[in-house]
């Protein structure tokens, strides 16, 4: 699959957590291989990954970023972690969702 040889350690961590901790069962993963469609991870898969990669990382990953371009593939997310870390460290408490609203801004749960 191509670009498999030109990891980083980033990427190598992210295929860790889906071959370890979230059970992936697909060989080998591609960098640009679909999370969705070619490795099957459905939506309590990315919602762990996503805890997974804050936790690992040291990294806050708000609602906004949480999304489909961020969390297509392996050098996706990859990215979006390099991103947060040259931003500075993850706030305090981890995964507080309310840091990512402005005051009086409503929660919508509803996709």
């Amino acid at each position: 699959m191509p670009g498999i040889q030109e990891t980083t350690e980033v990427e190598q961590t992210v295929r860790s957590i889906l071959v370890t901790d979230l059970f992936v069962e697909v060989p080998e993963i591609g960098l640009d291989d679909g999370l969705r469609g070619i490795v099957g991870l459905d939506s309590l898969g990315f919602v762990e990954l996503r805890v997974q990669c804050e936790d690992r990382f040291g990294v806050r990953i708000s609602e906004k970023e949480f999304s489909p371009e961020n969390f297509a593939s392996i050098r996706s997310i990859s990215e979006l972690i390099r991103r947060l870390q040259a931003a500075g460290p993850a706030a305090p408490g981890g995964h507080d969702v309310t840091a990512d609203r402005t005051p009086g801004e409503e929660r919508s749960d509803a996709g």
